[in-house]
Order: C-alpha cells, then structure tokens, then sequence
C-alpha cells in the first residue's frame, strides 16, 4: 500500500523498499548500502529487461514531477518563501498544541498572509522550455522569474513555476522571456497530470 515501507531483498541485496514517490505514479524508491549499488542495478535490470525497462535520467524524473506539481528544494522552495507562498501549507500543523522551532515563524507568516504565490505556468508554445530564472511578466511589468521549468511529456505542454504576485489567480495571462523571446502563458491549476491521484494509489 502507498506510503508503506518493508525490507526486502532484490537478488541477493538487502534492501528498504518505501512505496512513495516523487514522480507521481506507482512506485518504489529502493535504498540499500552503497557497495551493494551495481550489483542492485544488475539485479534489477535484468529482471526488468522482459518487460521493457528502460533507464531514465533525472530530467526525466523532473519532467514527470513537474506535471504532479512537486517541488524542488533551492528552487521552487528555499529559505525565503513560507510553506503557505510556496502552496505548502497543507502540510504545516499549527492547530495541534504541539510547540517547534520555527512555530512562531510559522503563526506570523500565516496571519500576515503570503507576499507570492508558486504557481503553475503552462507556455503557449510547447516548443519554448524554460530552465530556470526566466523573467516573468505580467501586464508588461516583471513580477517574478521563473524557479524551474519542463518540458511534461504525458500533458505534453511545456511547464514552469514562478513566484508570482498573490493576487494573480488561476487562469492569469502573462508572458516569460525564453532564451530573447517573450512567450505567453496561462497560470493553471496544479497537478496538471492525474489530478485525483489515482496513479500514486494504483
């Protein structure tokens, strides 16, 4: 079941299975010592070579967290965005009694409300693909840059995230600069590819 975790062995490797994901489809993430790490590979790709297993590299896995809305440490979230800017703030408990550090952070950034908001930008043309601090404009004014970009192979659209004015609601037009020319796009609601998460549960 999704969100499970048990030790197994794949070959003759020890191994923690945890049934997440940051791709948004069903899955493992595999954890084992790292001197076990080829013989691992091995193990699966051999099993896996009947069935079609291909190998991906990570702009791969950033395309299809893209699509899910997942973000990216240092550059959809740092330091300097709150959970509840960064469209996080479901999961900040600040109602159970429970004290931490950073709690009154927290309870302030809440009550003052965000200064930005991360949203989903999806580019009219599908053949622009933003990497990452593209400027954004909306009504000719710069109001944010773009934190990371894709383009989304199962929506087939190109995709980035931006901070942009909290103000700015879904279906907002605006335009970024890609690579010297100014492409539109139209803020969209998040995830973009399986909305009732029925791949991640599968």
């Amino acid at each position: 079941p999704y969100l499970t975790a048990r030790e197994i062995t794949i070959g003759d490797v020890p191994v923690l299975a945890l049934r997440v994901t940051y791709v948004g489809e069903l899955g493992w993430e595999l954890y084992a010592p790292a001197e076990f790490g080829r013989a691992l590979w091995r193990a699966i790709w051999d099993a896996g070579r009947e069935h079609g297993l291909v190998a991906g590299g990570y702009r791969a896995i950033d395309a299809l967290r893209l699509e899910k809305g997942y973000r990216v440490w240092s550059s959809d979230i740092t330091p300097d965005e709150t959970p509840f800017e960064a469209g996080l703030g479901f999961a900040v408990a600040l109602d159970k009694g429970v004290d931490f550090v950073g709690r009154e952070a927290l309870v302030a950034a809440k009550r003052a409300g965000p200064r930005k908001r991360l949203r989903c930008l999806v580019l009219d043309d599908p053949r622009s693909v933003c990497l990452g601090n593209e400027p954004v404009r909306i009504d000719g004014a710069i109001v944010g840059r773009v934190t990371s970009g894709g383009y989304g192979y199962a929506v087939e659209r190109s995709i980035a995230y931006a901070y942009l004015p909290p103000d700015a609601p879904i279906g907002t037009r605006g335009e970024i600069d890609v690579f010297g020319d100014w492409v539109g796009f139209e803020v969209m609601r998040e995830p973009l590819y399986d909305q009732a998460n029925q791949r991640i549960r599968s």
